[in-house]
């Protein structure tokens, strides 16, 4: 251990101080598994090559679909994998470092046409998803990118944001709104089950949160997807994240360290032995760099903020039985501060000082098993157990320096997931999947809030229980051919609560010209339960009048066009249309309240079925894949979102911005490049788009009730101004004997923007001011792989 500590000191010292050395070349193992796509099964004798070396080097793969190059050069390479029967595929930019050894696992699509004895070609797709049952909106993406992408600093929420549709709803969280739908209808998965929302800092009836507690070192690469979602996925309007977790290493231990400005990490993994089999394990902490300096008396900023999280995946092979894997994540934050009774320090109303404690608790434990029956069967069953835990109290000083309580809320959720879903593969051409998963939840909520204008504390929420859902779906896949690929299936959801249902079809339809470019499309209809807490509001005399509420649904319409240029160039437009139905909207008034507008919690009020939406917009993407240390993601997205509230009148929604435009650029430079030991990278982000909307300010009952009033007569007409910033990223990587360094410097809004993020009146100057979004803020980190 001690001479471990001196190894990485040593090379720390080096790589900070610039100190110029011999250049060498080092190597690392490159291994990975070669796996039919559908149905997991290992390909026994498939053919990797080394196309970028010289002379061509290979191996093929063992009985169980391994295969292992060793002394392979670091920096990037490109694979060709070949097997008899499969379309041939070519892995580019496959990075090897000297810290860690490089572990893949490649998928071969099998070819249609089986009675040639040629291998086909497949072109590079690398924004494929990896669930070839998504045909429209859909695309895959790498822990890298988490992690190259200016401002997305391991977070795949921000990482998204660059994606066409995508708009972050605040600089102060990972939120984002997905083509003008609210936030909460994001699903988030993890290994084939839903998951509670996995971000710090986090609300009850929202997706985002301020800090992602998904670890970069246990990601593998990930799918997301913006509409028309495969069958398998339900209780979602807007979008899901379908997360997929590495395998630790099954031959040796390795080791990543990190201090940054957002935590201090340690990562784990190593192989793990058990009777005659060796699976392996990985696991990373992390602990809030404020946290330390608070401890060391170091105060930033006026509130103490507190973080921690814990992510795990234990990888157990079985034999005959399969394999299990038991995988892991859990995150604390809170957030707490002391205002100061003194008012000649309230200069404007906003300066009125606060009281506020807030703490946000998730986790989530989960047991899966896969078997393979036969050549041509896969099951995947999984057991998951997850909560969370937000609360906040949040009190005022009054102008004696008393305190009042205005908000004190405290929502407690556990749910018990067992999902188990069969893929069958009759032949190259069809393919069915077909599952079910069910849900038990228990929660225990309180809700209360001040109301200024009765001037007393409000309940609106205190309850605890159970409910429980169940979940089927059954979808399948016709290759036609080589030029057409048909998908179809369906989805239903049964909430046992108030005995409400929705049978959801889905279908699309793939037609490729050749093997540059493909017409889609893709149609869908989609379900979601209200936020379990909607359910449970007080109305009078204590009852549950929103107890009966069904489903929020939409139907999903994608024309998609997708083309391969030359030099790694891709073109992608995207045409879309949602008609969202059964909205819930106020029940006994008529008022312009949708649902379809709430940020995040639980909305305090009696509400009924009977809402509309509608976004429907165009988008296209330009993307140029890394070549050469070079790549480029060109996203823009033109869209109307409305909707209809009890009051019968369409309205714009709070998210209709009109319009998002996202360029995301870099350019990686190899030092020493004989021996590629050393990499600088440069990247930047440009973001441009509408402001979000909100009712204009009345100025007259302003003055008035000496507090901010909205006319409410007029939702969401006023978009405030249009948001815009620079975001930068630096990196430089360093390879060692057996030892990687990476120190990465982000700034989010560089230019210091003061980007609009609301309007209030301030009743001293008895004028409307602004409320602005975050400031420039770096984030430096450090890591060490060894």
């Amino acid at each position: 251990m001690l001479q471990m500590t001196k190894t990485i000191l040593i090379s720390t010292f080096l790589f900070l101080s610039g100190t110029t050395c011999v250049a060498q070349t080092y190597s690392q193992t490159l291994k990975g598994t070669v796996l039919d796509k559908a149905v997991k099964t290992p390909l026994v004798g498939a053919t990797i090559a080394l196309v970028d070396a010289e002379p061509v080097t290979g191996t093929m793969t063992d009985a169980n679909g391994r295969f292992r190059l060793p002394a392979v050069p670091v920096g990037k390479h490109t694979l060709r994998i070949t097997y008899l029967g499969y379309k041939e595929a070519f892995i580019t930019n496959v990075t090897v470092n000297s810290g860690k050894e490089t572990d893949l696992v490649i998928e071969l699509e099998e070819d249609v046409l089986t009675t040639r004895e040629v291998v086909v070609k497949a072109r590079l797709e690398k924004q494929k998803p990896l669930n070839e049952l998504s045909a429209v909106s859909a695309r895959a993406f790498s822990v890298e990118e988490t992690q190259r992408f200016a401002a997305a600093v391991n977070d795949p929420g921000r990482m998204a944001s660059s994606y066409a549709g995508v708009v972050m709803a605040d600089d102060g969280n990972n939120t984002i709104v997905i083509r003008g739908n609210a936030p909460n209808g994001l699903l988030w998965r993890m290994e084939g089950v839903d998951i509670p929302n996995p971000n710090h800092f986090s609300s009850v009836g929202t997706s985002g949160g301020g800090i992602s507690i998904l670890s970069a070192q246990l990601l593998a690469n990930s799918d997301f997807m913006t509409g028309a979602f495969a069958a398998e996925y339900g209780n979602a309007l807007s979008g899901v994240f379908d997360l997929k977790l590495r395998k630790g290493n099954s031959e040796k231990r390795e080791y990543t360290l990190q201090a940054g400005v957002l935590g201090l990490d340690a990562a784990m993994e190593g192989p793990l032995r058990m009777g005659k089999e060796t699976g392996s394990y990985l696991v990373n902490y992390r602990y809030s760099t404020l946290s330390v300096l608070s401890k060391m008396g170091v105060s930033i900023g006026d509130a103490q903020t507190n973080f921690q999280d814990l992510s795990f995946n234990v990888w157990m092979p079985a034999g005959k039985w399969g394999q299990f894997t038991l995988f892991g994540l859990g995150g604390l934050s809170d957030q707490k501060f002391q205002g100061t009774a003194d008012s000649l320090l309230w200069e404007e109303e906003s300066d009125r000082q606060y009281n506020w404690d807030f703490k946000a608790y998730t986790g989530v434990l989960g047991l899966t098993h896969s078997t393979v029956w036969g050549d041509n069967t896969f099951l995947k069953t999984v057991v998951a157990l997850s909560g969370a835990r937000n609360g906040e109290n949040n009190d005022e000083y009054q102008a004696d320096y008393s305190l009042r309580r205005l908000d004190q809320d405290d929502f407690r959720q556990s749910k018990v997931t067992v999902s188990s879903v069969l893929t069958h593969k009759f032949s190259p051409r069809l393919l069915l999947r077909t599952g079910a998963y069910a849900n038990f939840h228990r929660f225990n909520f309180i809700q209360r809030e001040w109301d200024d204008d009765a001037e007393r504390t409000v309940e609106y929420l205190k309850n605890n229980g159970s409910a429980a859902s169940i979940d089927a779906f059954a979808q399948g896949q016709y290759r036609a051919g080589e030029r057409l690929t048909l998908n179809a299936g369906a989805h239903g959801i049964y909430f046992f609560l108030n005995n409400t249902r929705s049978i959801e079809p889905r279908a699309s339809v793939k037609y490729s010209f050749n093997n540059q470019q493909s017409l889609s499309f893709g149609y869908g209809l989609h379900g979601q339960m209200q936020p379990l807490g909607v359910y449970f509001i007080k109305g009078e005399n204590s009852a549950r009048p929103n107890r009966d509420l069904g489903f929020t649904q939409a139907h999903h319409l994608v024309l998609s066009y997708d083309r391969s240029l030359p030099g790694n160039w891709h073109l992608k437009p995207e045409l879309y249309y949602q008609y969202l139905f059964n909205v819930p909207v106020s029940r006994d008034t008529a008022d312009a309240f949708s649902m379809l507008n709430v940020y995040d919690g639980f909305e305090g009020r009696v509400v009924a079925n009977g809402g509309k939406g509608r976004n429907y917009g165009v988008e296209l993407t330009v993307e140029k894949f890394l070549t050469r240390g070079f790549y480029l993601l060109l996203s823009t997205s033109l869209f109307q979102s409305e909707y209809k509230g009890s009051n019968g009148i369409w309205h714009h929604t709070m998210f209709n911005t009109n319009f998002v435009n996202s360029f995301v650029s870099g350019k990686e430079w190899a030092w020493n490049r004989r021996g590629k030991n050393r990499s600088f990278g440069v990247n930047i982000k440009l973001t441009w788009k509408g402001g979000h909307r909100e009712a204009p300010i009345d100025l007259a009952a302003s003055a008035e009730q000496g507090k901010t009033v909205r006319d409410e007569s007029r939702p969401f007409e006023e978009r405030i101004p249009d948001y815009f910033r620079l975001d930068t990223g630096f990196r430089i990587k360093r390879n060692y004997e057996h030892l990687t360094t990476t120190l990465s410097l982000d700034i989010q809004n560089t230019t210091n923007r003061e980007n609009v993020f609301g309007r209030y009146f301030d009743d001293k100057s008895g004028t409307v001011k602004y409320n602005y979004q975050a400031p420039l803020i770096p984030i430096l980190s450090y890591k060490v792989e060894f």
